[in-house]
């Protein structure tokens, strides 16, 4: 009997020994590449025999598909999964899963870090204890005006499993209100978390702190740009630890700059890693992070374990714990 074959097309961990252990003792045939951002026919070279492929930033995309021989499961390494084309993998009756649990606390304590940081304005903090200590005295006067959290309303855009645990965490910091924009949520679900619910541009103009948690898509590229920082407060900050197209990063920094908007801090890019000329990673109001909201220690292993199960219900003929497209179903044959 031919063993199922597993191929990884690109990874993040430092190695994949454990896996490699993991998947000898169930005998399947597995090996592990780096290849994010090959040609389509060099990406093939490897995977179009597997069964299972495993994929972190690698682009599968129509052409990739197309020339996919045996393939019946595809796995997202991560939440996101705008690298791949699922309707086109749902064409061709491959299911595509991700793992939208493993890091929902790393990413909500990220945005909460960012909350705090952007206003409290700690960037500046820092520079002018560097200022001070030359000086020989405290120097307060360029970090005014500085304001405090309590009494603020937040505002988050997709409330989710992350948003939702945003939304917990902020329970009791004194805010004067918590609104909310998700068209997706069920009546059940807004009666629970028990705040308002507003379109998308109520929220933007009401809102002193704006936090995104919501998927990228067609309907959700650039959906906060221009248009949307001129309805802001002045003193808002903007929170992104969703994915980089949500914002349009060349309007955010041009509004930051021309105090539109008051401060900003960013996990994520549209292209990663951002250009080093990217303007908004040198923009006094905004504090920039390379995309780690995702890791910790707890994480790290959380996702390689699910990858590792999602891999071994496939060998018992079970689906995987959360596939993308429900409507497809996975073949074992």
């Amino acid at each position: 009997m031919q063993k199922i074959k597993v191929v990884v097309s690109d990874y993040v961990e430092p190695d994949l020994d454990w896996e490699v252990e993991q998947f000898k003792r169930m005998g399947v045939d597995f090996s592990f590449y780096q290849l994010k951002a090959v040609p389509a026919p060099e990406l093939l070279r490897v995977i179009a025999d597997a069964d299972v492929v495993i994929v972190n930033m690698t682009q599968i995309n129509e052409e990739v598909l197309s020339g996919l021989k045996r393939t019946k499961l595809i796995v997202r390494h991560g939440v996101g999964y705008d690298n791949i084309d699922v309707p086109a993998a749902s064409r061709r009756g491959i299911v595509v899963s991700y793992i939208p649990d493993y890091c929902m606390h790393e990413v909500a304590e990220q945005a909460v870090m960012l909350i705090m940081a952007c206003q409290r304005k700690l960037n500046q903090q820092l520079h002018l204890t560097s200022e001070s200590s030359l000086s020989g005295t405290w120097i307060f006067k360029p970090i005014y005006p500085l304001y405090s959290i309590s009494g603020k309303t937040l505002g988050i855009i997709g409330c989710g499993r992350i948003g939702s645990l945003v939304h917990k965490m902020f329970q009791n910091f004194d805010l004067a209100r918590i609104l909310i924009c998700d068209p997706y949520l069920s009546e059940e679900r807004q009666h629970e978390l028990g705040s308002p619910f507003l379109p998308l541009n109520e929220l933007l103009r009401q809102s002193d702190i704006v936090t995104i948690h919501t998927t990228l898509g067609p309907e959700t590229y650039h959906m906060l740009d221009e248009s949307q920082f001129n309805l802001m407060k002045p003193t808002a900050i903007l929170v992104n630890t969703a994915r980089g197209g949500i914002v349009n990063l060349e309007a955010l920094d041009q509004a930051l700059k021309s105090g539109r908007l008051g401060f900003a801090g960013i996990d994520v890019y549209e292209h990663e890693p951002p250009d080093r000329d990217m303007a908004i990673l040198t923009n006094e109001r905004a504090i920039c992070t390379p995309h780690l909201a995702w890791l910790s220690e707890e994480s790290g292993w959380n996702i390689r374990k699910q990858i590792v199960g999602d891999v071994n219900r496939f060998l018992h003929h079970e689906g995987p714990r959360h596939p993308i497209d429900k409507s497809v179903p996975i073949s074992f044959e």
